[in-house]
């Protein structure tokens, strides 16, 4: 299918790996024109290197290794374009833990880097694609906003609050009318380094193997299976697509199944 969005330009957060690369790697095959973002400097370098072999000039990439949680980082952002047609804001989840143990600090950071980065970012964009009358935001939040986790409870509140603010926004007349939609992907168990640091860290807590641990959590999935991050950027890419259109306000769970209680 021809998604219709070819010389676009996106702005992809977190996009040196994982899901995040894999929305820029879609977008990209798609001709889209990418600016990917991470903290890390070789590994985006490495990551917008492979995707351009891939792509024989299909179209542009653009590596812009800062923070983008800092006013600094989204400066340097908009330094290199001032205006993108598509922006997927993706930042790491804060750690878990027990909320007894979270002071103001830690709240704050989950809140800036989950809730108001996103914010900011859709305020520094949408007005350019409500002129040019199409525009796609899509935030990769977690399926802990659906089926919250007791320990994630800095990411459970941060995001909720994102989930919140976008289902007032998308659903505003003077955007949604103007080719203008807004949607979260909430993504559940993904192979991703992440989920490999996740299920180390519980094989050391347990004394179990990681292929146990492994094993165990695929078995909760009816699927049978881990998502792959190419799955997760080929469902960004369709709610960037012009086949989209109509599709706004909405939190979108690939899960494989995992969560039951969620609808």
């Amino acid at each position: 299918m021809d998604l219709g969005i070819a010389g676009k330009w996106a702005l992809v957060g977190g996009a040196s790996k994982g899901l995040g690369l894999g929305c820029a790697q879609a977008l990209a095959h798609e001709g889209v024109n990418v600016v990917m973002v991470a903290r890390g400097q070789d590994a985006l370098d490495a990551a917008a290197a492979a995707l351009r072999a891939e792509l024989n000039g299909k179209a542009e990439v653009i590596p812009v290794a800062v923070d983008i949680t800092t006013p600094e980082g989204r400066a340097a952002v908009f330094a290199q374009r001032a205006d993108f047609d598509i922006v997927v804001t993706n930042a790491g989840g804060p750690p878990p833990g027990a909320f007894r143990d979270w002071d103001r600090d830690a709240w704050i950071k989950a809140i800036d880097a989950n809730m108001l980065t996103p914010i900011e970012l859709i305020k520094a964009t949408i007005d350019g694609m409500l002129a040019r009358g199409f525009g796609r935001i899509v935030n990769i939040t977690s399926s802990a906003v659906k089926a919250p986790i007791d320990i994630l409870g800095l990411s459970n509140g941060a995001r909720s609050g994102l989930t919140g603010f976008v289902a007032g926004l998308a659903r505003n007349p003077e955007i949604a009318a103007k080719g203008v939609t807004i949607n979260n992907l909430l993504p559940g168990k993904f192979d991703t380094d992440r989920l490999k640091g996740t299920m180390a860290g519980a094989a050391q807590k347990t004394g179990k193997s990681i292929d146990d641990i492994r094993a165990a959590q695929q078995a909760q999935i009816p699927a049978g299976r881990f998502g792959t991050p190419a799955e997760f950027g080929a469902i960004c890419a369709f709610l960037c697509s012009q086949q989209a259109g109509y599709l706004t306000g909405q939190n979108i769970l690939p899960d494989g199944g995992a969560y039951p209680g969620t609808y």
